[in-house]
């Protein structure tokens, strides 16, 4: 290696609730020689960042631009409402949109659901972030609508949640710059479509591929039956592809929220 030349790295961009902790395990032990770096970004800048080449693919909250990215759908997660542990919601396993009709929803500006209206009284101001609405939940003030994960991530002991049946889902998948389709890219589809390091469906690897002697290019193993799709577990407990994580299930969804503005309440509470 000369003094110009680098070694290959691959950047991978993921967002708030998305924990990429065993596609990133199943890497290191494909690929040892080449560095994979995790870039936290907010979901809102995730595009950008990808856009900018600030990483080489991301997992991403759906919707993207089709026009320049492409993505993988790897699973949708279930909606919940975080509420205090004595709230008159708890009650019930599952609520819907209807039954909080009568609540203060905080609408953060970084919400990732595409509401078209979204539901409830509105507060008298938007949190900037979602670990703000959290705080004011636990205030008292108000309930917040969110995909499972980023409540388990801002989780509080005084705090709860409960799945709501009819609302939006936000969707999650690995998403990269369509003209920048690499072969650490094409590596990394093939780890969370859970292909084997044999398979054929994906990049050649070192090791196939040679060809003889006689000039004739034979690839090994490419007899072999390709893996069953099966994607890959974060640390949360989230699995991709045929085996959905607890709270997902396959379906596209996710958008950008509308602004909001109103009052500001408290949480009905159990007595």
């Amino acid at each position: 290696m000369t003094g110009s030349e680098t070694s290959p790295t691959f950047r991978l961009a993921y967002v708030p609730g998305v924990t990429p902790a065993k596609w990133v395990r199943i890497w290191n032990e494909r690929l040892p020689d080449v560095p994979l770096t995790l870039v936290q970004v907010p979901a809102a800048d995730a595009p950008a960042t990808l856009r900018d080449g600030a990483a080489d693919a991301g997992i991403l909250r759906l919707p993207v631009d089709r026009a320049f990215f492409s993505a993988i759908p790897l699973y949708t997660e279930t909606t919940v409402v975080v509420v205090p542990k004595d709230h008159l919601l708890t009650a019930a396993e599952e609520v819907t949109v209807a039954d909080l009709a009568e609540e203060v929803v905080f609408h953060p500006l970084d919400d990732v659901l595409g509401w078209e209206q979204p539901p409830g009284e509105p507060a008298f101001e938007r949190p900037a972030t979602t670990e703000d609405a959290v705080e004011l939940v636990a205030a008292g003030v108000g309930v917040l609508v969110v995909p499972q994960s980023l409540a388990r991530l801002y989780h509080r002991r005084d705090l709860t949640y409960r799945p709501v049946a009819d609302a939006p889902q936000s969707g999650v998948a690995l998403t990269w710059p369509e003209e920048a389709t690499t072969d650490l890219v094409e590596d990394f589809i093939g780890i969370v479509r859970g292909r084997t390091v044999n398979s054929t469906r994906g990049r050649t690897r070192p090791q196939d591929g040679e060809r003889s002697k006689d000039g004739q290019g034979q690839e090994k193993n490419a007899r072999r039956k390709p893996a069953t799709a099966r994607g890959g577990r974060t640390v949360t407990g989230q699995k991709s592809g045929a085996r959905n994580p607890k709270g997902t299930k396959s379906a596209k969804g996710g958008a950008k929220g509308a602004k909001g503005g109103g009052r500001q309440g408290g949480s009905r509470r159990r007595s």
